[in-house]
């Protein structure tokens, strides 16, 4: 048990263990925060954080769990946060593990990882904007893992706080009693005490055995140049302690646990963590590969019998190739997105090389958002100048012999001959928006191929519509489009559905007769011309002028369906050709002709990175 007395330093509220008897796990709470984007999570946080002690005056700044420069800046929480706090209730000193978690759908992974390390979570909502999308996919996470829920409603010192009307969505949403909505205010701190009661009074203490074989499972990792990788763990079952020797059960291997401890503010070790412990393990591990997230860590001697189960795997929706500037780069592109992936498990990637960009690596991310995010990162953090293709989804294709081939490019399509049916991934689309607007919604989705499954009045000016529609037609401006026709009011989720057939061609773009194989995209044979016609007008902006006539071409096979042509930028050679005969002009024109036509021949086209771009950004 944490002793209320014996204070070792007052800072940050650390505080000594009790020698006289083993720490009691009745004393922890495992929660998270969960919620839409930009309800007022973080700063909620900030609260707790503070009204705990756990930050100090000196070392507060606002969001102080969003440590990522790229976090502040967008103002959104893009990886979990797991810190913990000390606070006394009735005499009792508890240990409250919170972790902080992303609100936008392309983080959902980081969710489903902390949801798994807890036992309660905080359903924060907003009063004046209500329920949300992404709110109502969080909770049903939140209820398979069995989590108790606390609502909280936030907010509640702005002017157009709705908190009558959001409360009934709340009541009509979980089942729970007006009374246990809890009215918060993450600005103001009003309803801060209240949410730590209700987190000691309401959510359980963690089960396990302390006595029992270790079962720690990792739910996150990161990356220290000094340390190599530290691993976030929660333990269910056992007790670990400073430099035994421990096992990795998925990977088999076997390390000194060098340090061991819990997440305040800053990392603090401790000798002893037992089951209900979410702490930090550093065995002095240099290889990513060796740490995975969802691995469950025993010890030698005395080994668990299985790995935890019920930690769902990541599946990548957008892939995209991700390729240095410089070829020469390429180790180091390779060492920076495994170093990322420790940091963010969501991130999947294999090596692949281009005709036109030479090696690189096809990357697997959960939204177009997340892989913005991460080419971001990548410049950031690693310094690493890169090109991304255009992103696609996976497709599947039964070939006439029967074999299955997943298609994650282009250009792995197999020949036309080869191809019996492609099939691609339809999502099960949720859409809660102003009624005013649900027009337009309407039309954007059945634009995207989407077939509508039910409509819901919430209340009588908050409609939710369930569409099915393809994957790969949400890829690229959906989220955008969504955002600008509902003036900022929709919100959006998803989840894949299964895979269904469809009417597919490669489109591919071909500069002076060469394909440019990242230029190439699967794409409905309905929307084919157009979008190839888009692109090439697209493009004839963003290529620089030669001294040659560029011809941009679309195709399906060998039949072109598009075309543009960036002109030759013409130097003057009759300049000094002043009086005299016609003749000497022409002579001269005809001249530069044939080295126009023999540079075309071996001039190189150079594509900038916007090309790679410019298809998301067609409208």
């Amino acid at each position: 048990m944490i002793c209320s007395g014996n204070i070792s330093s007052r800072k940050n509220f650390i505080f000594a263990p009790c020698t006289n008897q083993a720490r009691e796990m009745d004393k922890i709470r495992n929660f998270c925060i969960i919620a839409h984007i930009d309800h007022g999570k973080s700063t909620l946080a900030d609260r707790l954080l503070e009204r705990t002690k756990t930050v100090d005056a000196r070392e507060f700044q606002d969001q102080v769990l969003d440590d990522m420069d790229l976090e502040r800046e967008r103002g959104i929480t893009i990886k979990s946060h797991a810190i913990q706090m000390s606070y006394e209730y009735n005499g009792q000193r508890y240990a409250l593990n919170l972790i902080d978690t992303p609100g936008h759908v392309d983080f959902s992974y980081e969710v489903s990882r902390s949801i798994a390390a807890c036992e309660g979570a905080l359903l924060v909502v907003d009063a004046t904007q209500g329920i949300q999308a992404q709110t109502i996919s969080n909770l049903y996470m939140a209820f398979d893992h069995g989590l108790e829920i606390i609502p909280v409603l936030n907010k509640m010192d702005m002017a157009s706080a709705m908190p009558e009307e959001v409360k009934d969505q709340i009541v009509d949403l979980i089942g729970c009693e007006r009374e246990e909505i809890i009215e918060a205010s993450g600005k103001t701190g009003m309803g801060i005490d209240r949410i730590l009661e209700d987190i000691i009074t309401r959510i359980p203490p963690p089960k396990g055995d302390p006595e029992a074989p270790l079962e720690a499972l990792i739910f996150d990792s990161v990356f220290n140049s000094f340390r190599g990788i530290i691993a976030y763990f929660k333990i269910y079952n056992g007790t670990i302690r400073n430099h035994e020797l421990v096992k990795f059960v998925n990977t088999g291997r076997q390390y000194d646990a060098d340090e061991i401890g819990v997440l305040r503010l800053k990392r603090e070790p401790r000798d002893v963590l037992r089951a209900g412990d979410v702490g930090y393990i550093i065995s002095g591990i240099k290889n990513s590969a060796e740490v995975k997230v969802g691995d469950t860590i025993t010890h030698v001697d005395r080994p668990c019998g299985a790995a935890i189960s019920g930690f769902s795997e990541v599946k990548p929706m957008v892939f995209a190739g991700i390729y240095p500037v410089d070829a020469d780069d390429y180790e180091d592109l390779r060492a920076s997105i495994e170093k990322l992936q420790l940091n963010d498990a969501s991130l999947t990637f294999v090596p692949e090389s281009s005709a036109a960009l030479g090696f690189g690596f096809r990357c697997g991310f959960l939204g177009l958002l997340h892989m913005e995010i991460i080419q971001e990162r990548l410049d950031r953090e690693f310094d690493m100048d890169v090109i991304t293709t255009v992103p696609n989804v996976s497709f599947r294709v039964l070939t006439t012999k029967g074999e299955i081939v997943d298609v994650h490019n282009p250009s792995g399509l197999p020949a036309v001959t080869t191809i019996d049916t492609i099939e691609e991934p339809y999502i099960h689309a949720q859409i809660i928006s102003k009624s005013e607007f649900l027009g337009p919604i309407m039309t954007l989705c059945i634009e995207k191929r989407g077939i509508m499954k039910n409509q819901i009045y919430l209340t009588s000016d908050r409609v939710e519509v369930t569409f099915d529609m393809p994957l790969s037609e949400i890829v690229f401006d959906f989220y955008d489009k969504l955002k600008s026709i509902s003036k900022g009011y929709a919100s959006f989720d998803y989840h894949i559905t299964g895979y269904k057939d469809a009417d597919l061609v490669r489109l591919d773009i071909l500069l002076n007769g060469e394909m440019v194989d990242a230029l190439s995209t699967l794409i409905y044979r309905g929307h084919a011309y157009d979008f190839g016609r888009r692109m090439c007008e697209k493009l004839k902006e963003l290529i620089p002028r030669q001294q040659f006539d560029i011809a941009i071409q679309a195709a399906i096979g060998a039949k072109i369906i598009a075309r543009e042509t960036v002109k030759a930028v013409r130097k003057d050679v009759t300049a000094k050709c002043y009086g005299g005969d016609i003749t000497r002009k022409r002579k001269l024109l005809e001249k530069q002709k044939k080295g126009k036509k023999r540079m075309r021949q071996i001039g190189n086209v150079e594509v900038p990175q916007q090309a790679f771009l410019a298809v998301l950004k067609l409208d």
